[in-house]
């Protein structure tokens, strides 16, 4: 159990059968009545964000969070199988459970899988990754005066959007957390 005079970003607590994290509290002590904690949850599972107000000093249950360290080892049709870096077993994981960043998970990358009661809550990849650009338009000389940018494919199928210079066959640094390029590698 946790006080919700505890609450802080990033904490965990269990809620109507779900696990939410705090992802902004603020403790009010207006000038009559009681304390209270307004706080901002947002929804492990499907990512919806509530407000929600508790008493000061209420308790509710803590979630218990599990990160496991795992590599991607190879594709198995639909679902991806995982290695535990610890007790070396095997685990698989549909695209679903791993979300949109599906498109940057390259053979041999470590992740953390964070678990709850055993069900996975979220695949958690690296900030950056390195990956070779497969597909892209020839960057023209003298085509912007400023820098333009335009799409290219990596090898894991994912488009990105990259300065005019790049070029096919060039390793690239990208963003995980917003899609972004980052530089040549």
């Amino acid at each position: 159990m946790i006080s919700s005079n505890d609450f802080r970003p990033g904490v965990s607590i269990e809620l109507d059968g779900n696990v939410w994290r705090v992802v902004e509290f603020l403790h009010v002590k207006p000038g009559k009545g009681s304390a209270f904690v307004r706080t901002k949850l947002k929804n492990m599972n499907n990512g919806n964000v509530v407000e929600r107000t508790f008493r000061a000093g209420e308790t509710v249950p803590q979630a218990v969070i599990e990160k496991n360290t795992m590599q991607h080892t190879y594709k198995d049709g639909d679902d991806y199988v995982f290695m535990d870096m610890e007790t070396y077993e095997e685990g698989r994981l549909s695209a679903k459970q791993i979300g949109d960043r599906v498109k940057y998970l390259k053979e041999g990358m470590e992740v953390n899988v964070v678990r709850w009661n055993s069900q996975v809550l979220d695949v958690e990849l690296p900030n950056s990754v390195v990956l070779e650009v497969t597909q892209t338009d020839p960057g023209v000389k003298g085509d912007t005066a400023t820098g333009g940018t335009k799409p290219a494919i990596v090898e894991t199928g994912a488009q990105v959007m990259v300065p005019l210079f790049i070029s096919v066959g060039e390793r690239i640094k990208i963003d995980t957390r917003s899609d972004s390029y980052l530089g040549r590698e």
